[in-house]
C-alpha cells in the first residue's frame, strides 16, 4: 500500500496549482475491479491529508448481466472510502465499426469526459498496472506498429482537455489485489477479463503465461521497462516532428484545409516525415493512420502513383495539387469530408 500511495503522490504532484489554493477535485475512474478500487483507496490516503479532493466516476457499460448491480455496489464502496462525489453513469456501446473492446472504450472515454467537464476536476486517474502496460505491448508488437504503439499507454495524456494520469503503471496486478486485502475490500472480477476470444485476455491468458514458461520469468516486467524506455524516445520524435510540421505547412486555399509543402515533405527525415503526415491527418479532423495506411500516405507524398484522392481514417481526403510559385513542387492538401 505504501508503494501505491506513493505512485498516486508523484502523479499528483504534476498538477498545476488551483487559483485559489485550495486542493484539487480529481476523479478515480473505479470499474470495481481490484486495480481502479486499490488505486481509490491509495488515493483516498492523500484526500485524508488534504493534498486533493477525491471524487469517482463508475461507468456502467450495460454489457453484461447485472452491470447496474455491479455499478451501485461500487459506488456504495467508494463512498464508504470517503470520496465524494461519486457519479455513476450508464452509457450505451455502439459496435458500429469498433470491436466490443474498443467501442468500451470509446463509450466510456466520452462519459469520463463529459464527466469531468461537469465538476471542473482537474486529472482523472486511471488504474492501468505494469501488466496491463505487458498486453499493451505485445498487442503493438502483433500489429507491426511503430515506436508511439510499443510505447504502450502514457503515464498521462490528455483526451479532449482532460488531463488522464496512471499512477499505477510500475505497480502489478497482484499487488492491487494484495492492496484489496488488506483493506477489506471485495473486488468485482469482469468475466470478459476470462473470455479468450477477446485479443486482450488472450493476450493475458495464453500467450504472456506461455513466454513466461519458455522464456522465463520476468517477462511483463521487461516489456513493461521496454515501453518505459519507448515513451520517451516516442515523445521526443513527436516533439521534433511537430516543429518540421509547422515548417511544411502552408496557407491553404480552403479555410478548412491542412496543406504541406510537398518539397519539405520530401526533404524531411523519414523518421519525421511518417510523423508530420499523421500530424495533419490530425490537424484535419481524422484519425491516426494505420501503419498500411501511413505507407500509402508517404508514397503518396513523395510523388508515386496517381494524383488521388487518397481516403484516410476519420474521413480524412488528400490530394496532390500541382507545383505553384510558392510550392515548387506542389501541395499535400488535407481535408476532412
Amino acid at each position: 500500500m505504501a508503494r501505491a500511495r506513493r505512485a498516486v503522490n508523484r502523479s499528483l504532484s504534476e498538477l498545476p496549482a488551483t487559483p485559489d489554493g485550495s486542493p484539487p477535485l480529481v476523479l478515480v475512474a473505479c470499474s470495481g475491479g481490484p486495480d481502479s478500487l486499490a488505486l481509490a483507496a491509495a488515493a483516498a490516503h492523500w484526500a485524508r491529508r488534504g493534498t486533493v479532493r477525491l471524487g469517482a466516476a463508475v461507468i456502467d457499460h450495460q454489457m453484461q448481466p447485472g452491470s447496474h448491480e455491479v455499478a451501485g455496489a461500487t459506488v456504495r464502496v467508494l463512498q464508504d472510502m470517503g470520496l465524494e462525489p461519486v457519479i455513476s453513469r450508464r452509457v450505451t456501446v455502439d459496435r458500429a465499426g469498433y470491436g466490443p473492446e474498443m467501442a468500451a472504450r470509446v463509450a466510456r472515454y466520452a462519459a469520463l469526459n463529459d464527466i469531468a467537464a461537469q465538476l471542473h476536476a482537474e486529472a482523472v486517474l486511471l488504474g492501468h498496472t505494469r501488466n496491463d502496460q505487458a498486453e499493451t505491448v505485445l498487442l503493438g508488437l502483433a500489429r507491426g506498429s511503430g515506436t508511439r504503439s510499443l510505447s504502450g499507454m502514457s503515464s498521462r495524456h490528455t483526451r479532449e482537455g482532460v488531463l488522464y494520469l496512471r499512477p499505477f503503471l510500475n505497480v502489478t496486478r497482484q499487488e492491487t489485489e494484495t492492496i484489496c486485502r488488506a483493506e477489506g475490500l471485495d473486488p468485482w472480477h469482469d468475466p470478459s477479463n476470462s473470455d479468450t476470444a477477446l485479443m486482450r485476455s488472450r493476450i493475458r491468458r495464453r500467450v504472456l503465461p506461455f513466454l513466461e514458461e519458455h522464456l522465463g520469468p520476468g517477462i511483463s516486467d521487461a516489456l513493461a521497462r521496454t515501453a518505459s524506455v519507448l515513451e520517451a524516445d516516442a515523445d521526443f520524435l513527436d516533439e521534433q516532428a511537430a516543429e518540421f510540421f509547422r515548417r511544411a505547412r502552408v496557407e491553404p486555399a480552403a479555410a478548412s484545409a491542412v496543406e504541406l509543402d510537398c518539397q519539405a515533405v520530401q526533404e524531411a527525415p523519414a523518421a519525421m516525415r511518417r510523423r508530420m503526415l499523421a500530424q495533419a491527418c490530425i490537424a484535419a479532423g481524422g484519425e491516426t493512420p494505420t501503419f498500411e495506411r501511413l505507407s500509402a500516405l508517404e508514397g503518396f507524398a513523395l510523388g508515386h502513383g496517381a494524383a488521388g484522392p487518397l481516403q484516410m481514417a476519420g474521413k480524412v481526403t488528400v490530394w496532390r495539387r500541382r507545383a505553384d510559385p510558392f510550392c515548387a513542387k506542389g501541395r499535400l492538401e488535407f481535408q476532412n469530408t
